[in-house]
């Protein structure tokens, strides 16, 4: 299941002019960070890496100039954005759901820089409210330095979980992690509370909870505790 896309058109490595477009974008991103945020996350974080240390503060400027809705003078970095894509090669970028876990395909044909600066114009090219809430996203997405994988998730989303279900609507995931019947809108803090304690002593091993699972379903259990509370 595709979640989230999206397409970098660029020059050629041989090419005697450096040139950026953007392709398709299927980027959702509510709520905050979204599918699309993590995926413009991810895309920045692996390919940061790989760019030269003398152009990371040109990067940071370039994102603050989008979160202040500044106009971006071109070009930068020495590449151009342009609307055109005509002789230019691209790459793409998925984020896609497996069951109820994601996984980032990223197919690179450029340079890491071309990437870096795709999804910062990606990024520029979403409504103010959106990008408002995803500077930050990308900001901490430019200190990760382990693996694109649950634990990026983690710290991007600012959740324990990185399931499908939790990051598309967290709301519902939680209401069913603990247990409320359907047609549940807004349990009150003493009902959350209850649900909490009676999955929590459910999972357990030494209450029937399965041994190997029990680390997992307990994270998750207080995660909806906190997303509950959070939202009273």
């Amino acid at each position: 299941m595709l979640l989230a896309e999206l397409e970098i058109f660029h020059s050629r490595p041989i090419a005697p002019t450096r040139r950026i477009s953007l392709g398709h974008m299927y980027l959702p991103v509510d709520p905050a960070p979204g599918f699309g945020g993590l995926l413009l996350g991810a895309v920045l974080s692996v390919h940061i890496r790989d760019v030269d240390e003398d152009f990371h503060v040109d990067i940071q400027r370039l994102l603050t100039e989008i979160e202040r809705g500044s106009r971006v003078v071109q070009p930068r970095l020495r590449h151009r954005f342009q609307v055109d894509r005509h002789g230019l090669t691209h790459s793409s970028h998925r984020l896609i759901g497996a069951g109820d876990s994601v996984e980032f395909e990223m197919n690179n044909s450029g340079s890491a820089l071309q990437q870096v600066l795709g999804s910062i114009y990606a990024l520029e090219r979403l409504d103010e409210t959106t990008r408002t809430l995803l500077i930050p996203v990308m900001r901490k997405s430019l200190s990760w330095r382990g693996p694109i994988g649950p634990s990026f998730i983690t710290y991007l989303a600012g959740s324990r979980t990185s399931s499908v279900s939790a990051l598309a609507d967290p709301r519902a995931w939680a209401l069913d992690v603990l247990g409320f019947p359907g047609g549940t809108v807004k349990p009150s803090k003493r009902e959350v509370m209850s649900r909490f304690r009676a999955s929590m002593r459910d999972a357990h091993p030494d209450h029937g909870g399965d041994e190997k699972l029990a680390s997992k379903v307990m994270m998750d259990i207080a995660e909806a505790r906190r997303i509950l509370l959070d939202a009273l």
